[in-house]
């Protein structure tokens, strides 16, 4: 039924190659599917003004699509001297996706920022960024703890994110591009390893869902982001 040939409940094939850049404290290049982001993670001994002096830590995130990155050119936001709503509106999600899962306090008075490029997109780019931001951040963390720069695990729990929809009339879980397009109810589902729900995007796109739709939705949601958990935790061991 799909057009993948996949299974309802069936994940894109999904890797995380790791330490990718020479100069990043963390980085990995994130592929599900045919959706591959270049993430990295910088750290940097200050934090934005409103917490200067609070001891606490800061994690942001820039996200970005790279001009071929689709079927055809799109011109580099810089060009235009600015970002576009969806740009700021994705790389917000992201940024207070991956705090979610940070104790500020462990992490200290620095800020780590996670940049998530887009090399190629097919769909879930936004839930790919999260994903292997997560890893681009542990990756960091790690090199601060091995330092001693931090000696309590500032990172409480793994965070991912996919997609999941109504296809055709059925839930299905990892939306590729042809099905987003096609899709009657969309949604982006954020987690934390441990269950707990940091943000749900979900909306009709020319039908409308009930609950119990919904409910089955977060279900496969819950088990798309534990195999992504799983494989984050695999290639930071």
């Amino acid at each position: 039924m799909r057009p993948s040939g996949r299974e309802l409940n069936e994940m894109r094939s999904v890797s995380i190659e790791t330490d990718v850049t020479k100069h990043a404290e963390g980085s990995c290049l994130i592929r599900v599917g045919d959706t591959h982001v270049l993430c990295t993670a910088t750290i940097e001994d200050r934090v934005p003004p409103f917490i200067k002096g609070s001891g606490l830590g800061w994690v942001t995130a820039e996200y970005g699509m790279l001009p071929r990155s689709t079927t055809s050119r799109m011109r580099r936001e810089a060009t235009a001297g600015k970002q576009g709503g969806r740009t700021v509106e994705i790389q917000r999600l992201i940024g207070r996706s991956l705090r979610a899962g940070v104790d500020r306090v462990a992490l200290g008075e620095r800020q780590i920022t996670v940049d998530c490029d887009v090399i190629q997109a097919d769909g879930g780019t936004r839930c790919a960024s999260i994903t292997g931001g997560w890893v681009a951040l542990r990756l960091a963390v790690k090199k601060l703890m091995k330092a001693g720069d931090v000696t309590t695990d500032p990172l409480v729990s793994p965070v991912a994110a996919v997609s999941c929809g109504m296809y055709a009339g059925q839930p299905i879980l990892d939306l590729d591009y042809p099905e987003d397009s096609e899709a009657g109810v969309d949604g982006n589902f954020i987690l934390r390893g441990d269950g707990r729900l940091i943000e749900v995007q979900m909306s009709a796109e020319g039908a409308t869902f009930s609950r119990a739709e919904m409910d089955t939705l977060v279900g496969l949601a819950e088990k798309g982001v534990g195999e992504l958990v799983a494989l984050q935790e695999q290639v930071t061991a």
